[in-house]
Formats: C-alpha cells, structure tokens, sequence
C-alpha cells in the first residue's frame, strides 16, 4: 500500500513537471513570437536601401535592424547602440510624440577615438519600435571649419599691408616739407600695395581655382612653353640676386590642359626656389617624361625644409620662414596654388627636401599622347 501512494505520489509529482515545462514552453514561444514580431511592412526594404545611418530598435533598446552604414559608422555593436546618446535620444522619442533631432559629436565604434559629426533624427516606429536615422556630417564640418581658418587668415594677412598703408599715408602727410622723407615712404607704400594687390590677386586665383569649371577652357598645352614662360617671367628676380635659372633640353611633351594655371603653378615653384635660395646659387627647372606621367622639377639649392613641415608646405599661408617670407613679399599662397592646379590637372605634387642642402618640387601630370591611347 505504501509502495502504491509513493508511486502514484511520484506520477502526480512528474505530471505538475511536465505540465510546468509545458507552460513554460509556451510562455516562451509567446515571449519569442512577441520579440522577434516583423517590424512595421517595409522598413526592411528602407534599412537595405539606406546609404546613411538606420536602426530600427525594440521596446528593450535591442538593435533588431541596421543598415550597413550604422555597422560602418560603428553606432551598433552586439546588437546594442554603443553611444549613450543615442540610447538617451532614444528613450526620449520612444515617450514622446514627435520626431526628435539633434547634431551629435561621436566617437567611431565602441573603441575608436576618431571622431564623427551626426545629424541624429529619433522617431517612434509604430506602437513598439523605434527608428534611428544618422547623417554624416564630418566633411561638411571640417570645410566649415577650413573656411573659418581661410578667413580669419585673410582678416590677419590683409591687416598688415592695410596697416601699413594707412601708416605710411600719415607719415607722408607729416613729412611733406621734407623731399628725402616723401621719398623713402613713398617707396615703402608703394612696396606695401604691389604686396596688397599681389595677396588679392591670389586670393582670387585660389578661389578661381576651386570651381567646377576651372578647367572649362582646356587644350593641348606644351610643356617645355610653359616652362620656359615660367622661367621669362623670373628672370629679373633671379639677376637681381645673383641666382641662375637653368632651363633642361626640350623634352616634346604635351599635356591636356590650361596652358596659363600650369604657368602660374612652375612660376609659383620658381618664385618659391629663389626666396629660400641664397645669392650666387642655382635653381634648376627640369622636364621629364615616364610610363605616361609628365615631370615638372624645381630644384633649389636653398635652406630647405624640416621633415616634421614638409606635409604642411601646401598648406594655405603656411611659410617655413616667416620672416623671411614677409621680407621678400610672400603672401603664403603660392604652393596651395600649385597644389590647386596639379589636382585639377589630375596630377600631384611632391616634395623632397634636405635642411642646409635644397629642395625638390616635382609636378607629376599625365601625357596627353598616353590619354588619347
């Protein structure tokens, strides 16, 4: 009799089990089928679509989808958002009614220290989810950025000869009774306005240059010309301190382009050769041609340029010597110029250059025989 109560004890006992697990089971299934429910109809297609930023989140923050852009900018990271502003963004949408946008500075992925500008728009999706969109605006911030620094060294390079001018003007109207003083400011205002219209000059070239129709008037253009029209235009700076220009033979090479921009870019590199070259030296001015590529070689035999600057020489009114820049006239366009003009050319400029021993601007530039091919 015991052993009969313990038995059917035992197959009450198994049966609660089992009708437990069962229960469970579809607890589970339901909590399951709850979870994994499709997102709205096609908002899979506009995730698979977006070339920017989507994320689709559930009620729990967990990222159910995400586009191919959210994974690259690394806003996602095991199936979480890994930036608690997003998470925060999130959250407020998801209480609110109305989309949520804000400009976010974040880091990319959950362990870069490379930073990304965002555009970050929240919006609940249904009565459960949440929808995450991003754009990036790194790039339009770092032009925003190099047009404040192109403008606030323009306000700070235009001061000084305006400055100056206006200095000088008072100084001649103090020294009217005095013929050697008229003279002397005379002449230093006169210094001061070449260097004031060469500034503008360029200026206006460099902006000439980065339009979209810089090279609308293009043609075969041959290079030993602009060569030679580069060098003419430097002789009498040269002279005036004892520096030879030295041409290289004819080289026959022709280029796809415009013959003026290539002009102001070697005159650029000559004028650049001999503000940093001392008097009685040398400055060399090669063509060259190879597997399809035009060279264009300055060769100074100057001061030269220190490794940790040589990146930076391109640079807008960036100038390795200062002082010695703005004793000779040198705005600090010059090289961006050269770099404008190789770039729209479809070509590069390097550098090689040792401190005490010289420089080496090379203008690399591809043949027009080899485009035609």
């Amino acid at each position: 009799m015991l052993v009969s109560v313990a038995f059917g004890f035992g197959l009450l006992v198994g049966a609660v089990l089992v009708l437990l697990i069962v229960l469970a089971a579809q607890r589970g299934r339901r909590a399951a089928a709850v979870a994994s429910s499709d997102v709205p109809d096609g908002v899979d297609a506009v995730i698979e679509a977006l070339e920017s930023a989507g994320v689709v989140l559930d009620p729990s923050n967990t990222v159910v989808r995400a586009s191919r852009a959210a994974m690259a900018f690394g806003l996602v990271w095991n199936q979480a958002l890994v930036h608690p502003e997003l998470v925060a963004l999130v959250d407020r949408a998801r209480r609110g009614d109305e989309p949520i946008t804000e400009e976010l500075t974040l880091h990319r992925g959950p362990f870069g220290d490379a930073s990304m500008h965002l555009s970050v728009r929240a919006a609940r999706l249904g009565a459960r989810y949440v929808l995450l969109l991003a754009e990036d605006r790194t790039e339009s911030y770092r032009l925003e950025e190099v047009r404040r620094d192109f403008v606030a060294n323009i306000s700070h390079e235009l001061k000084t000869p305006i400055g100056a001018v206006g200095v000088l003007a008072e100084a001649l109207e103090s020294a009217a009774d005095e013929p050697a003083q008229v003279r002397r400011f005379a002449s230093r205002l006169r210094i001061e306005s070449e260097r004031l219209a060469r500034l503008t000059q360029e200026i206006i070239e460099l902006s000439r240059l980065q339009a979209s129709d810089a090279l609308e008037n293009a043609e075969l253009v041959d290079v030993d010309h602009v060569v030679a029209q580069a060098i003419d235009q430097n002789r009498v700076s040269a002279d005036a301190q004892r520096i030879k220009l030295v041409g290289g033979p004819p080289s026959g090479a022709t280029i796809f382009g415009d013959e003026s921009m290539l002009v102001t870019a070697v005159h650029n590199l000559i004028v650049n050769a001999i503000q940093y070259s001392p008097s009685g030296s040398r400055v060399g001015i090669g063509v060259s041609t190879r597997d399809g590529v035009v060279e264009i070689a300055v060769t100074d035999q100057g001061v030269g340029i220190p490794e940790d600057e040589l990146d930076r020489v391109f640079e807008r009114f960036f100038r390795v010597d200062p002082a010695r820049s703005r004793h000779t006239g040198g705005t600090g366009l010059g090289l961006s110029i050269v770099k404008h003009v190789v770039q729209n050319h479809g070509g590069d400029i390097r550098v090689w250059s040792q401190p005490g021993h010289g420089s080496t601007f090379t203008i690399r530039l591809p043949e027009a025989s080899h485009v035609a091919a």
